[in-house]
């Protein structure tokens, strides 16, 4: 079976925040002493973006971006001008049909009143807050800068401005929380009326300050509870599941992440950022990864040294990695669509197959991979299968 190149879309990291949260493992870096270089990373992007087509070559030449997305570290310190400039880079290199979902992630904290109208211009048409929680105790505990009024308002002047695809990210199993707060914040959530509602629990990852001093957490017990619970109260309201950690309303699932989950390719610009890309003449799905420090990154704006690692995904890894993903979808995907995003034929994932179907985590029928709701629960131990 050979590769056929799925959709396209182009992630973009930017790497600074206010401050950095301490549950944070991402890529991003608090504001100390002078203010970023915006300007000159702008131009870096551009920069990286030409040289990732020069090196992909046919594998990504003349394809449609499918979705663009501004992630960070907290993108909206960027202003409106600079991500005008940045977008026109990229039509300038690529197709970037009329009405593409673009998003640009925010915190409440960190955008003027006002802004919102000159994103709007520039193009991008979604809005991602990093709410976390409308309790203000809580939002102390895990670092935030806004309160829960903030938040609101902020959300609600975005609207004023023009937004109607507007995401929320809300957490749960926060410190000492109870079902009942886990369900307060839904409610508030649902009370703006977004469109999307990213809902997922707080982990502990390693090298951030929760994990060197881990505060106390309700127990995996409570927080399946509070998971249960809230995604009853959300299906209530009109979001439905259609991810691990994301509901949303009628035809507003997110794009740029569904070509995640079902594996389509994606350039990773900027500081940190990861992508994937298709090959077709090779076979081959190729990785490849920036270096993480922006210093590091600006000091050679598309030279080689901006390159992190990558290269193939061994043969070996692509079920792993393709079910890693696809898996976390609720609704499931076309079993056809395995052997068109890998190259392998389903003989390669038969086995793995069997042994989930017998444990009643998955189900193949009608030529769909889909998890059951016993597999959602044990996600895990089912992707684990696929190491094999």
């Amino acid at each position: 079976m050979s590769l056929i190149a799925p959709p396209l879309s182009l992630y973009v990291h930017m790497p600074w925040c206010v401050k950095k949260c301490p549950y944070c493992d991402f890529n991003s870096h608090g504001l100390r002493g002078e203010p970023p270089p915006y300007d000159a990373y702008v131009d870096a992007l551009l920069a990286d973006l030409d040289a990732d087509l020069r090196d992909f070559g046919a594998a990504v030449h003349g394809r449609a971006v499918h979705s663009v997305f501004f992630g960070g570290g907290t993108p909206s310190l960027f202003t409106p001008e600079l991500i005008d400039r940045f977008l026109d880079g990229v039509r300038e290199r690529l197709p970037l049909p009329e009405g593409t979902e673009i998003t640009l992630e925010t915190n409440p904290g960190t955008v003027e009143h006002g802004r919102f109208d000159g994103y709007l211009s520039a193009g991008v048409n979604r809005l991602s807050f990093g709410i976390q929680s409308f309790d203000d105790d809580k939002l102390r505990r895990l670092g935030r800068i806004h309160s829960a009024s903030e938040a609101e308002a902020a959300v609600k002047s975005a609207q004023d401005a023009g937004y109607a695809n507007i995401n929320l990210d809300l957490m749960y199993a926060l410190p000492e929380q109870s079902q009942e707060g886990a369900l307060a914040d839904v409610s508030r959530a649902i009370a703006l009326q977004p469109t999307h509602i990213s809902h997922y629990q707080l982990t502990l990852e390693p090298n951030t300050a929760f994990a060197a001093n881990p505060p106390p957490l309700p127990d995996d017990d409570h927080a399946w509870a509070m998971q249960e619970a809230c995604e009853q109260q959300l299906g209530a309201a009109g979001y439905r599941q259609y991810e691990v950690s994301a509901y949303a309303g009628a035809d507003r699932r997110c794009a740029h992440n569904l070509n995640y989950w079902r594996f389509g390719d994606y350039l990773g610009i900027g500081a940190g950022a990861h992508g994937k890309i298709s090959d077709l003449a090779t076979g081959e799905v190729l990785r490849r990864w920036k270096t993480r420090h922006p210093k590091a990154y600006l000091a050679s704006p598309g030279g080689p040294e901006r390159i992190g690692g990558g290269g193939p995904v061994a043969v070996d890894e692509l079920p792993f990695e393709y079910m890693l993903n696809a898996l976390r979808l609720i609704d499931g995907v076309p079993m056809t669509d395995f052997a068109e995003r890998t190259g392998l034929p389903d003989e390669r994932i038969a086995a793995a197959l069997t042994r989930a179907r017998e444990r009643g985590w998955l189900t193949t029928e009608a030529g769909h991979l889909q998890t059951t709701p016993l597999g959602q629960r044990f996600l895990n131990d089912v992707i684990s299968g696929f190491l094999d």
